[in-house]
């Protein structure tokens, strides 16, 4: 029995869409930080006259700080993909309004992320000079 003046309890929407919610700002706020890192060090450090293919490749080379390049790189890729794909998501639901049309975008999309992203871990993991 609800006492007088109480309010019904609001229906709680689902646990993914509370974690895309969370990912969005958690990803979008490492992507400033990473990004801004990745600027400073490619224009004031290594100077944009000197990038090309050689720069990226003597990166990688090494085991060590090689192997902290390309996972740095490699979570670069999946913060910015994910974040991207995640805010895709986030309009097809807010502007298209036909459920069959949502389910075909939505599975695009999902399937553009997986490719995207296996292409992009392919490329960082098995690249060599």
């Amino acid at each position: 029995m609800k006492a007088i003046g109480q309010m019904p309890r609001p229906k709680s929407g689902s646990t993914f869409e509370l974690l895309s919610w969370f990912y969005m700002r958690v990803s979008g706020l490492l992507m400033a930080l990473m990004i801004t890192f990745h600027l400073l060090w490619m224009h004031l450090i290594v100077g944009l006259d000197n990038i090309n293919f050689s720069v990226v490749a003597d990166r990688w080379m090494y085991p060590i700080t090689g192997t902290l390049w390309r996972v740095f790189d490699l979570l670069l890729l999946i913060f910015a993909v994910t974040h991207g794909m995640n805010g895709i998501r986030f309009s097809i639901e807010d502007y298209v309004h036909n459920r069959s049309w949502q389910l075909f975008l939505k599975t695009a999309v999902a399937i553009l992320l997986l490719f995207l992203l296996f292409i992009g871990s392919y490329i960082v993991f098995v690249f060599e000079v």
